[in-house]
């Protein structure tokens, strides 16, 4: 497969094209030929324009590829190797939202062949691979796994806003249905990850260290978040204590914040979820979630109280919130925990306006229900520094100052302005 691959004989798609699949895609077609498929036409209209619908990729990511992108089956039955790289969230009550990745697995159903090969990229539970999206192909195409075609799992390890680590410079996770499927899923990948490839020994081993990854950093957060819930009742700074800390050679650093995103705040239900079927109740793992999840709330509260503390009738605050997507110097708004500190503040009767130099106000409506403001106002009685945005970090107290009453505060999540404040109310985690 591998050989046919770089020889041009066969072609490679990849079915998804998000913030994960399109990398991957681009990463390929400079070496062989790609199809890129989606089943939205918009946007594959903008990546037939060289525009990154994710805002991720520069036009110049886009030159020398040979690719195809698509929406017809017609066009992607031409591959032989089938990249799957759709979302696999969870819905309103954290239980795994699988309808992407099952009607992506009867696409492949639709247009596989004897002797092809398909690998899952999106983050699933361990099993998931071979229990529940298999069986979807084996129906739709009326083939054997394993027999009639082989199979793989690499995970996903796309990190949002980071032009350091990359597809290419992360060590690449691989498994294989069997040997052969291994070795030759090895050398595809091998073809644009210059890290180097990591073969796992099954497919439920390289799905289970997806999963561990984003639960570990979710559980250290997790601590963080909950050490700022006790340091502010002691009226310590977090931040003051974790660089002071962080002079340990061995001591992790990681910081107290709002946990959203497809990853770090999604991923550990997919394993708690699975260990339940299994019979095992998650105690660490869930806690975790428990105490990230209610960190809007805290946020919000504490925005609340310090409003009341200066006087103010809460019913007649107003509050700027600065950020909007779920994590700094992105685009991608889904699952951003900015929208609950909204929601909670709206809850008190508070007036919000919402500012984000990067996020878009038509998507932020259709996701939330609100929209960004046009211009930032004055005479607020709290900001809430959200999201540490690149256009955040020069300014200054005295901005700062221009927009806020005369008794406002700033509530800085992240710690981001703490040594920038001197005279101002201020609060972070």
């Amino acid at each position: 497969m591998y050989q046919s691959l770089f020889n041009k004989e066969n072609t490679l798609a990849v079915i998804g094209l998000g913030y994960v699949g399109l990398p991957i895609a681009l990463s390929f077609a400079k070496k062989i030929k790609v199809i890129g498929f989606d089943i939205h036409a918009d946007r594959l209209e903008m990546m037939r324009n060289n525009i990154d619908p994710s805002n991720e990729l520069t036009e110049d990511d886009f030159i020398d590829c040979d690719i195809e992108f698509t929406n017809d089956l017609s066009v992607l039955k031409k591959a032989k190797f089938f990249i799957v790289a759709v979302p696999t969230p969870v819905d309103s009550h954290n239980v795994p939202d699988l309808t992407a990745i099952s009607r992506a697995s009867e696409t492949v159903g639709k247009v596989i062949k004897k002797g092809d090969y398909v690998v899952y990229e999106s983050t699933v539970y361990p099993g998931c691979t071979e229990e529940d999206c298999l069986p979807v192909i084996e129906k739709s195409s009326g083939l054997k796994a394993g027999i009639d075609f082989k199979y793989g799992y690499s995970p996903e390890r796309i990190n949002p806003g980071d032009k350091l680590h990359t597809l290419e410079t992360i060590v690449k996770v691989v498994s294989g249905s069997d040997a052969e499927a291994l070795d030759q899923i090895a050398k595809v990948y091998h073809l644009v990850v210059k890290a180097g490839i990591h073969r796992a020994g099954s497919v439920k081993v390289a799905e289970a260290a997806k999963i561990i990854e984003n639960t570990q950093r979710d559980l250290n957060i997790a601590l963080m978040n909950e050490l700022s819930i006790i340091f502010d009742k002691m009226n310590i700074n977090t931040f003051e204590v974790l660089e002071a800390a962080g002079t340990k050679w061995n001591f992790l650093k990681f910081f107290p914040g709002l946990v959203g995103g497809h990853c770090i705040g999604v991923d550990p239900y997919y394993l708690t979820y699975k260990s339940q079927q299994i019979g095992y109740n998650s105690r660490v793992i869930l806690s975790g979630r428990t105490i990230n999840d209610e960190m809007a709330n805290h946020v919000a509260k504490k925005t609340v109280q310090a409003i009341i503390k200066s006087g103010v009738n809460i019913a007649q605050a107003k509050v700027l919130i600065m950020g909007c997507t779920f994590k700094e110097n992105v685009s991608d708004i889904r699952n951003s925990k900015v929208a609950d500190v909204y929601n909670e503040l709206v809850a008190y009767q508070v007036q919000v306006d919402v500012s984000d130099p990067r996020a878009n106000d038509d998507e932020v409506k259709h996701e939330y229900g609100f929209g960004l403001c046009e211009k930032i106002g004055t005479s607020y009685d709290a900001i809430i520094a959200a999201v540490n945005h690149s256009e955040y970090k020069d300014l200054t107290e005295e901005y700062f100052k221009s927009l806020l009453k005369p008794n406002g505060i700033l509530i800085d999540i992240k710690g981001q302005f703490r040594n920038k404040i001197k005279n101002l109310k201020y609060w972070s985690l």
